[in-house]
């Protein structure tokens, strides 16, 4: 029986109660055309579709009641705020101009950039009608919203409504060759200061090395020019694979970003090499390239991990810290950026703005305790040093960190995180106890000091097996005799060093704003391991940062926090017993004042106190070994670390000297 398309339209808008497989039907009571799915029986599912197929009196579920104007309206603008520009443009009357403008602006406003309109009033006319709509935009790096209201004008086109093409159906102000942007404009990045309130990073004249394809002719003899100059730190391998992989051919490939001065030097031998291109510029820059490198870190233009990570701070193209505290402090530093709408021509010219979605606010500086005359010292004395190393100095009263220098090499900030064994140097912490355990020992009191002593079957020796006869504390502390210290140490509790190295600061949670380690001893599980521990073996492991510490309490009576922040509160521990910082004194300008001190190639500079140190490692045979010293001269308490040193003959006393000689 054929159904007949009027009687099935009066079941399904005006449905009688009745029942449907056994359940009472009851007219939904919203008043809404489009009713949810689940409002209908399923019966009455079944006799829409057959509406759909029959009649073809429908096309989906929207407002019925609607005119097709503002149906084609919204439609337009629904495909604009996903992104659709295809469907788009084929909605207007010129797909083609359409087309090119909306990926413009959507280009213009962010990949991410998603707008939500609202026809609010359709003003019908004969063949034309003007929509009026209300538009909200979510756009990238900001959370505030572009709302506007615009109009949009239509016509009726072979039986269709069709939006009738113009910049400004997107957002009113376009006109042709004007494109909706996105733009950010950061104020001026606040300062990070050494302690003295002076800028540390200042815009510095730098030169852009690149190279530009298309005048490249031959890229092999460039590439193998270009990685014989150290300076450009590239390999032949990695210029060749970046120009390759250039989009165009003119592109500008970068190579290196040089400061003026290096540029210089190097500029005779690359700038006529026909593909080399270069351009002025400036950066935030430190007064040298590896000054305080990598606490503080660097400035420049966003990377992909730090914008995704931001969580919508930081944007593709802002200029931002780097690693170390640039990075850490990147908000304070930065401030906001005013963030605005504007129209734009083709080449990004901004003509008029749209609309200002926030204000910017300027970066807050901040004063670091880094002196610039410690640490331009620190960095001249590890100037010439292959080797990974550093130099770390505190005030000795305070526990401010005066510098961090580390050498060119290094991979990591050693003198802050550097998780190594100590060797000698941690014999302050093995004397320190035995004054503590018996307080009638002095500097004077006599010990042994053999070539070697045995302990539970392990041998352990001095170094290039000297002995001595019975000698003063003080001497053998100055000899670095391994066996006083470790005879010494068997005759106290077995976590009696471990104490005495708590005491000292180690261990203690600090309160920086980077990685640092602040050291770690277990409890000695043998007698073995207990004399280990007494020369800065076994399981110990310090950063050169806590051995000035400890350098720094056990002269000055009190262990102290480090802190890098002007202003910070002095954070100080339990005091140690009064009669301890003398005897430790005397013992640590033995290793400077006597003639077999370890240190007495410091002897010619004044004040000098401390204690060398050499650091087995590894499982090599023979070992290899770190080299040390911790020292202080007046109020300057500080640790001078070399990663392999002793195995390559380096000297940390030699490095000690070229710095302590730089600051007089």
């Amino acid at each position: 029986m054929m159904l007949h398309p009027l009687s099935v339209i009066d079941r399904v808008r005006e449905p009688r109660a009745g029942m449907y497989r056994g359940k009472q039907f009851r007219p939904p009571r919203t008043a809404s055309p489009c009713p949810a799915a689940n409002q209908w029986p399923r019966t009455a599912g079944r006799v829409l579709g057959v509406l759909i197929v029959v009649g073809g009196l429908a096309t989906g579920c929207t407002n019925s009641a609607d005119p097709p104007q503002k149906t084609a309206a919204q439609r337009f603008l629904n495909a604009v705020g996903a992104g659709d520009v295809t469907t788009a443009s084929r909605l207007t009357s010129s797909p083609g101009a359409a087309r090119g403008s909306l990926r413009g602006t959507l280009a213009g406003l962010g990949g991410a950039a998603k707008g939500t309109f609202h026809v609010t009033s359709v003003d019908p006319r004969a063949a034309t009608a003007t929509a009026k709509f209300n538009a909200s935009w979510k756009l990238p790096g900001t959370t505030a919203l572009w709302r506007y209201s615009g109009r949009l004008p239509l016509r009726r086109n072979g039986g269709r409504w069709t939006v009738v093409w113009a910049p400004s159906d997107v957002s009113p102000g376009l006109s042709a060759g004007l494109h909706v942007q996105l733009r950010r404009v950061q104020p001026p990045r606040a300062s990070l200061n050494a302690s003295d309130g002076t800028p540390i990073f200042v815009k510095t004249p730098v030169v852009r090395v690149g190279i530009e394809p298309r005048l490249v002719h031959n890229l092999r003899s460039l590439a193998k020019a270009l990685a014989a100059v150290p300076q450009l730190q590239s390999t032949a391998a990695e210029i060749s694979g970046a120009v390759r992989t250039a989009a165009n051919p003119a592109d500008f490939v970068p190579v290196i970003t040089l400061r003026r001065p290096v540029y210089e030097q190097i500029r005779s031998r690359i700038h006529d090499l026909p593909g080399v291109v270069s351009g002025d510029d400036t950066e935030l820059l430190p007064p040298s390239s590896h000054f305080a490198e990598p606490l503080l870190g660097s400035v420049g233009p966003a990377t992909a991990d730090l914008v995704r990570s931001s969580k919508g701070r930081i944007a593709d193209g802002d200029e931002t810290g780097i690693g170390g505290l640039q990075q850490t402090l990147d908000s304070k530093l930065a401030g906001t950026p005013e963030i605005s709408v504007v129209a734009a021509g083709a080449n990004g010219t901004a003509r008029k703005t749209l609309a200002v979605l926030s204000r910017s606010t300027p970066g807050t500086p901040v004063t670091l305790t880094l002196d610039r005359s410690i640490q331009t010292a620190a960095e001249s004395a590890l100037s010439g040093i292959r080797k990974q190393a550093s130099i770390v100095a505190v005030q000795r009263s305070t526990g401010r960190i005066l510098a961090d220098a580390n050498s060119a090499s290094a991979t990591y900030d050693l003198g802050l995180a550097a998780v190594v064994p100590p060797g000698s140097t941690f014999k302050i912490a093995t004397w320190v106890a035995a004054f503590t355990a018996h307080p009638e020992l002095t500097a004077l009191s006599v010990v042994p000091c053999p070539a070697w002593t045995v302990v539970d079957g392990r041998t352990f020796v001095n170094e290039n097996r000297f002995s001595d006869p019975p000698i003063p504390i003080s001497a053998a502390f100055g000899y670095s005799c391994n066996t006083s210290a470790i005879t010494e140490a068997l005759d106290l509790p077995g976590d009696a060093v471990r104490k005495a190295a708590v005491a000292l600061g180690l261990g203690t949670t600090w309160s920086l704003p980077v990685t640092s380690f602040p050291g770690s001893v277990p409890p000695p599980s043998s007698r073995t391991e207990q004399a280990a521990d007494a020369i800065g073996q076994g399981r110990v492991q310090v950063s050169p940062l806590l051995m000035a510490l400890m350098a720094a309490a056990a002269t000055s009576g009190s262990p102290v926090r480090p802190s890098l922040f002007a202003g910070t509160t002095v954070r100080r521990g339990a005091p140690l017993p009064p009669s301890l910082p003398d005897k430790m004194t005397a013992l640590m300008k033995a290793t400077v004042e006597l003639p077999r001190g370890t240190g007495h190639a410091l002897a010619d500079i004044p004040g000098v106190e401390g204690k060398t140190g050499t650091a087995e490692h590894g499982n090599d045979r023979p070992p290899h070994s770190h080299t040390w010293f911790a020292g202080v001269q007046g109020d300057i308490a500080f640790a001078v670390f070399v990663y392999d040193g002793a195995s390559a003959g380096l000297s940390a006393v030699t490095i000690t000297h070229a710095f302590l000689d730089a600051l007089r």
